[in-house]
């Protein structure tokens, strides 16, 4: 499964910088308020992480591109006195819609590979791929930005129940060229 989101990746990046306007590549990073949410997922709290990446802006249009991202980030909820600590790598793939001059909506799907799971004296196993949708807006002066993004649950995190991924993510980057 890893191999086949890493080759409709790589054939989606190659098809759209050939018809790109403009390119421009930066990183960026931030918090997250994370949670958990779904039918089994009562009596958790939100835990507050962060995320930190890169990420390219392919311009297709003056007010439309594309914006895949590379992100760790760190997600998951508190159970009681019990950290549900959720790690991940991220790769949203976003359209982004300029409104204004810098000011942009954004949304996508997000694929994740699970890298950290720490839940300590639970008999489930989170499942290594987890998928999100993504909306957002930005607001860009020069080559800073910041951004403010909801991350919602697609796919359960575990094998058993129904538990997905909720995350409030604000982030400031900065793109190189």
């Amino acid at each position: 499964m890893k191999k086949v989101v890493l080759v409709i990746m790589a054939v989606v990046g190659v098809s759209l910088y050939g018809n790109a306007q403009s390119i421009h590549f930066g990183a960026k990073g931030g918090v997250n308020f994370a949670s958990l949410n779904g039918d089994d997922a009562d009596g958790t709290d939100g835990r507050t992480g962060f995320h930190i990446g890169l990420l390219a802006e392919l311009g297709l249009t003056d007010k439309f591109s594309i914006q895949p991202e590379v992100l760790y980030s760190a997600q998951g909820a508190k159970l009681s006195d019990t950290d549900l600590n959720l790690d991940y790598v991220n790769v949203p793939i976003l359209a982004k819609y300029y409104l204004t001059d810098g000011f942009s909506i954004q949304a996508g799907p997000q694929f994740g590979i699970n890298v950290k799971d720490d839940w300590e004296g639970f008999d489930t196993d989170v499942k290594s791929l987890d998928m999100t949708g993504a909306v957002g807006v930005e607001y860009r002066i020069g080559s800073f930005f910041a951004q403010g993004r909801y991350n919602f649950g697609l796919s359960d995190v575990a094998d058993e129940g129904d538990i997905k991924n909720s995350v409030f993510q604000l982030s400031v980057g900065y793109l190189f060229f």
